[in-house]
């Protein structure tokens, strides 16, 4: 494989699930648009971060990448290897270089198995036999993770809920793969515990040269973990950039009323960073609206916005690896002042939100 080849590419990637309707004959009535044509690319030993609000997509694009789930369009690219409608036998060879880590540590565990045939699971299903067997190989695998090789005959439920993530890592490094999506490793963690299993991931990347897609909706987790971090926004990424570059200067509205709801410490007499409180909910991902999916929300929506989907393009003034889709993308902001985004009503789908502007003074007026 060339060097210049992304480990993993993915161009258009959607998914949507039918919603059936009808007695007696059960049709098709309408579909879940969960992801909807996602582009991005994951290089060698690189960490992508994957971010948005709960129901974006994120999840579910991470088990399209894993194929867990079968694509409805789009083309997935592994290894310069087409994958994206691979059958059982074709993805075998693959199987083992893409693993996965669930959000949810009490759930993704057999209650049934101890530990040593949780983790060896995958080596007996891929007919792997390590040098020295199996047995030594989980033990040093637990080790790894930080936990006691001792606990090799132990079942989960003796374990609490960050012992049972690094079972859950233990499990994925088995097959010692080259791509790990992590869904929200920490998010079911106590914050005590999310720091330790974020940095033994963060160790294990640098040590082993692992990929990692790695999904949360902790903005301060992904900053810490991830290289480059990709916004999501109800089935689509509406900004990718380097981490720095990303979180100094957010180029679409959403991310950068993402970031604004971040809390700080500021010191006395320092500038008081803006924020941006979005009014109302994310519209239903069974009928999105048209053109820019934001624009219900967005204090910068036109009618242009309505009628024309923007596409993930560089912005002016940014950098070549930082793209954005707005058709009116953020400059940087002005310390001090408050954004204040109200719903728009349900019948005046064509109108932008009116924005209420607070500044520092108290003094609220109408853009």
């Amino acid at each position: 494989m060339s060097s210049t080849t992304p480990l993993l590419d993915v161009a258009g990637l959607t998914k949507h699930f039918p919603i059936t309707g009808g007695f007696p004959i059960r049709r098709t009535i309408g579909a879940v648009q969960a992801v909807d044509g996602v582009d991005f690319s994951v290089n060698e030993g690189e960490s992508l971060g994957l971010v948005g609000e709960s129901g974006c997509g994120k999840s579910t694009t991470g088990r399209l990448i894993t194929r867990l789930l079968e694509p409805t369009a789009g083309k997935i690219h592994y290894r310069g290897q087409e994958i994206t409608h691979a059958s059982r036998r074709e993805l075998a060879p693959v199987r083992s270089e893409i693993q996965m880590i669930f959000q949810d540590p009490y759930a993704s565990l057999n209650p049934r198995q101890t530990v040593g045939k949780i983790i060896s699971g995958p080596m007996e299903i891929n007919d792997i036999n390590p040098k020295g067997g199996r047995e030594a190989r989980v033990r040093e695998l637990l080790e790894t993770v930080g936990l006691n090789p001792e606990h090799y005959n132990r079942f989960p439920h003796e374990f609490s809920g960050g012992q049972r993530q690094r079972i859950g890592v233990a499990r994925a490094l088995a097959l010692e793969p080259k791509l790990i999506v992590a869904d929200e490793p920490v998010s079911a963690l106590d914050v005590s515990i999310q720091a330790q299993v974020v940095n033994l991931l963060q160790k294990l990347q640098r040590e082993l040269g692992i990929a990692f897609v790695f999904i949360a909706h902790d903005l301060a987790v992904v900053r810490h973990f991830s290289q480059r971090v990709a916004v999501m926004y109800l089935g689509r990424i509406v900004e990718i950039a380097d981490r720095d570059e990303l979180y100094s200067n957010p180029r679409h509205p959403y991310t950068r009323a993402l970031l604004s709801a971040v809390p700080e410490v500021v010191p006395d007499g320092a500038p008081v960073r803006e924020r941006i409180r979005l009014m109302g909910d994310v519209p239903s991902p069974v009928n999105p609206p048209s053109g820019c999916r934001f624009r219900t929300r967005c204090w910068k929506a036109t009618e242009k916005c309505a009628t024309e989907t923007p596409p993930l393009v560089r912005a002016d003034g940014s950098k070549e690896t930082h793209l954005t889709a707005c058709h009116y993308p953020e400059a940087a902001g002005e310390p001090g002042e408050e954004i204040v985004v109200q719903a728009v009503a349900s019948g005046d789908d064509m109108a932008p939100p009116p924005v209420l502007i607070k500044d520092a003074d108290g003094v609220v007026t109408k853009d």
